[in-house]
């Protein structure tokens, strides 16, 4: 005690004065991320926006999976409102105002009302309450009504009127601007969500803004609208109490392997999908009578899996990892029922589809002639990784890593730069905790068209995949989030397109589970006296001029290295822009790196001058010109 100084000791002062206790909208609303995840402004698909809207969404069918209301109707208009009416029960009259503004309460919690549904914690709704300027519900049930209106939370008014409408619940909200800013949603984010809901719910009309979406085929749907090339074979489709798969080859690497929990969209997978991914390579090598490799089954396999479990646990009030190990309390693990299921069923139907099963034995084979083809090479790699100091000379690692125990909510992230002054800017501003930064020596490889060799071989490519630690399966990776975070010149954007043809080639099972993002850094600092200004854009620039007024000070930067670690702190930090990159159904990966990095043709030529920035050029241009 006698070390401390005065100032330090008076700092350390911990007294009733430091207690405060919050009202349950306001926790909401001050600790956003234990809810719904980050905040964001709509440019992501993991933005707290569309958590929200899925929230209200999944109420809704979970109503039409107790078998309750055949069709939801949504909408969101112009002015952000949205608008989600279902025709299920409704909720019981007298509990209205408790279901959405009391925290833990719900009919959830162990009821027979709802069995195996998504939200089991009595939250998500009160979290759009709380997070909305404007928060509306209805409940109709047998004739009889109650509504309520909220702002922030805090209840306005609320009554009970009789009715016509049928049975169900109405909710309008618009999310709060003190929150998420001037924000947008993308609707083909919200598409995806709803072809999603649609495959999982056979039967269950969604429409949204005047478009339907339902489906007759569930998994097998799925599968064939979102393959972007001819698969080996006929997809195999298989169902059974509370679980449901489908299986095919393609040509692409890597595996392309969705999975859901009650209707749930696991992007992050867990037990459900390591079980799948175990059992489907056991019946492989078992039918066979050969001890294949499972890297080997599983290379270019494209495939579903959905399961229905009572009292599910994820890792996060997202659910986008399943962290359950019984399908029911008590009951039987979740591995020995999806591994069991696919032992008997899917053996059944290679027996019975000989055509189906020499297409699958001809992959594998072929999967395997090339392992062991570069096996050698990829030994050697692996020690020169070792030898050549990682940590010291191309990674500044983080502490936290993804796989790690209980990391799996941690955003932790690897920023992927050039050069010494690119990587010191960012290694002098990250957290040190969750964020990691690996260091390129000039131009990555070409390695369009090129056998998996490449990686091993190129020094570059094997020590990022070792930093990644995805030499042998992304399960293993350590990082939530890989970023790119290149200069925004031409040689930057080149980086780019080659980093990203790296992925895109040998591993774009991580661009679509959504670990690969574009680092947005500012163009132009506008400033005057005081008041500072970062531009990501020449539109932003000049609306930052008009605010500041006459002859602000303004800086273009033209790379990373030029902006200080200080600046770069809030850049990385939480007010951080990232893109993600993103593969669609009519992405053919062969077709894009043809035509982006293959021969120098006409037809690309002509794409580049079309779109070319004419703003930054002109800038430029005006700058090496002298011309203000």
């Amino acid at each position: 005690m006698s070390d401390l100084t005065e100032n330090q000791i008076k700092f350390s002062d911990y007294t009733e004065a430091d207690f405060e206790t919050l009202s349950w909208n306001e926790h909401i609303r001050r600790r956003s991320g234990m809810y719904i995840g980050k905040l964001g402004d709509g440019s992501s698909p993991d933005d707290g926006l569309y958590v929200l809207f899925k929230e209200i969404v999944d109420n809704a069918i979970d109503e039409f999976i107790m078998g309750h209301g055949k069709s939801i109707k949504m909408t969101i208009g112009q002015d952000n409102l949205v608008t989600v009416r279902d025709h299920g029960r409704g909720i019981p009259l007298g509990k209205l105002v408790d279901a959405v503004s009391k925290m833990n309460t719900g009919a959830k919690y162990g009821s027979n009302a709802f069995s195996k549904s998504v939200g089991l914690n009595g939250v998500g709704t009160k979290a759009v309450n709380a997070t909305s300027s404007y928060f509306y519900i209805q409940s109709f049930r047998d004739g009889e009504s109650a509504w309520a209106e909220f702002s922030q939370g805090n209840l306005v008014k609320s009554g009970n009127c009789t009715t016509t409408e049928k049975n169900g619940t109405l909710v309008k909200y618009i999310a709060d601007t003190e929150l998420y800013g001037n924000y947008k949603y993308n609707f083909e984010f919200i598409e995806t969500m709803l072809k999603n809901y649609s495959y999982l719910n056979m039967g269950l009309s969604l429409n949204f803004n005047g478009t339907e979406y339902k489906s007759k085929n569930g998994l097998l749907d799925l599968i064939n609208d979102s393959l972007s090339e001819t698969p080996l074979y006929e997809p195999i489709h298989l169902k059974g109490k509370d679980i449901e798969v489908t299986i095919t080859h393609g040509t692409e690497n890597g595996e392309n392997i969705s999975s859901f929990v009650n209707g749930q969209n696991t992007i992050h997978g867990g037990t459900h999908l390591s079980a799948f991914r175990e059992g489907v390579a056991k019946v492989i090598k078992d039918f066979f009578k050969k001890d294949f490799d499972p890297k080997d089954v599983r290379q270019s396999i494209v495939g579903a899996i959905s399961i229905k479990v009572v009292e599910p646990n994820f890792s996060n009030q997202t659910k986008t990892y399943l962290s359950s190990k019984e399908v029911e309390p008590n009951g039987q693990s979740i591995r020995n029922f999806i591994v069991e299921f696919l032992a008997s069923e899917l053996d059944n139907y290679l027996h019975k589809n000989p055509a189906q099963a020499d297409a699958i034995l001809k992959k594998v084979l072929a999967n395997e002639k090339e392992r062991k083809a570069i096996s050698g090479i990829q030994k050697l790699a692996r020690e020169r990784a070792k030898k050549a100091s990682l940590n010291n000379k191309k990674l500044r690692d983080c502490r936290i890593h993804y796989g790690d125990k209980d990391a799996r909510n941690q955003d932790t992230m690897l920023f992927i730069t050039e050069g010494d002054s690119a990587s010191g800017s960012i290694t002098k501003s990250r957290d040190v905790n969750t964020q990691a930064v690996f260091s390129l020596r000039g131009k990555p490889f070409n390695c369009y068209d090129c056998t998996k060799e490449i990686v091993y071989k190129n020094e570059e490519f094997n020590l990022l995949q070792a930093a990644l630690n995805i030499e042998d399966d992304i399960e293993n990776l350590r990082y939530n989030k890989i970023v790119v975070a290149t200069d925004a010149d031409v040689d930057g954007m080149h980086i780019r397109l080659l980093l990203l043809t790296f992925f895109l080639q040998f591993f774009p099972d991580l661009i679509r589970k959504g670990h690969l993002y574009i680092l947005q850094t500012p163009l132009f600092r506008v400033r005057k006296k005081e008041k500072t200004f970062y531009c990501y854009s020449a539109e932003e620039k000049e609306k930052a001029i008009k605010a500041l007024g006459k002859n602000p000070e303004i800086t273009r930067f033209k790379g990373l290295g030029e902006i200080s670690p200080d600046e770069f702190r809030g850049f990385i930090g939480e007010s951080i822009r990232l893109d993600r990159v993103r593969l669609s159904k009519d992405d053919n990966i062969h077709e894009l790196l043809e035509f982006y990095m293959g021969k120098n043709t006409v037809e690309r030529q002509n794409f580049i001058k079309g779109n070319l920035r004419s703003d930054l050029i002109l800038e430029e241009l005006a700058e090496k010109a002298n011309i203000n």
